[in-house]
């Protein structure tokens, strides 16, 4: 029986990588952003490549509580099922603490952990009453430890969803409901290569993203992705000193 997946943040980036992967393994698609106008094209891409396929798109900021329950609730409406959400929305702003850009770091934390709430909250809802399910939360590398300069407050958010997530895992363990936790490293799409190559430690959005597929048909309870060089990563960034965290960023 085909499964569905419904992926927040859909309309570029990650998510939309994600869309065309998964959609190619087989499963149906329940795609939603604030961009709707991206998640058609996206519909049709897939259409045209994987006609067997499923594909409903739903517009949805993610910051507006009310909206994020009733776009989930009407997918699984679509669908009867839910198989899988993966919490994917997210943004990268910030700036440093006390530099008068307060706008940007509240920007980032309604983003990147209320709203992760109020998605882990719609779909664990879901998750519940359906008695099983797979939810997959998007972290990330800077969850590790907290990071200067701009990446302070979006490290803070990113350790939230970590610990969120972890807390799932304890809450739902040893039912039929899973929770996976991915922690992205550097991934950029193919238009930021330069002559061919790769900044260091980065990956492209296609490899990147099909380590975080591998990851969540695997149902792993965390995973550094890509895995080389993140895992061993993860134990540098836990442990550096201050001064070398620093010259990190």
């Amino acid at each position: 029986m085909t499964q569905t997946i419904l992926i927040t943040g859909a309309s570029s980036g990650l998510g939309e990588e994600m869309a065309r992967q998964l959609a190619a393994r087989g499963y149906d698609l329940a795609l939603c952003a604030r961009r709707l106008d991206r998640l058609e094209a996206l519909r049709d891409e897939i259409a045209a490549a994987h006609p067997a396929r499923r594909v409903e798109v739903r517009a949805l900021d993610v910051t507006d509580d009310d909206q994020v329950f009733s776009v989930f609730q009407a997918f699984r409406a679509d669908f009867g099922t839910l198989d899988r959400i993966v919490v994917n929305a997210g943004i990268g702003k910030g700036a440093p603490l006390g530099t008068g850009r307060y706008d940007a770091n509240r920007e980032t934390a309604m983003t990147n952990f209320v709203a992760v709430l109020a998605q882990a909250e719609a779909a664990t809802e879901i998750l519940r009453d359906q008695g099983h399910g797979h939810l997959v939360l998007v972290s990330s590398m800077a969850a590790m430890r907290g990071l200067p300069k701009a990446q302070t407050t979006y490290a803070a958010t990113k350790a939230g969803v970590t610990s969120l997530g972890q807390g799932l895992q304890a809450d739902l363990y040893g039912t039929p409901i899973k929770v996976t936790l991915l922690h992205p490293g550097y991934i950029v799409s193919g238009m930021n290569v330069v002559d061919g190559k790769l900044p260091r430690l980065m990956a492209t959005t296609e490899d990147g993203v099909r380590a975080m597929v591998d990851a969540i048909e695997k149902e792993k309870r965390e995973a550094c992705v890509p895995p080389w060089p993140w895992t061993p990563l993860s134990f540098v960034l836990r442990h550096a000193p201050l001064s070398m965290v620093r010259r990190m960023v």
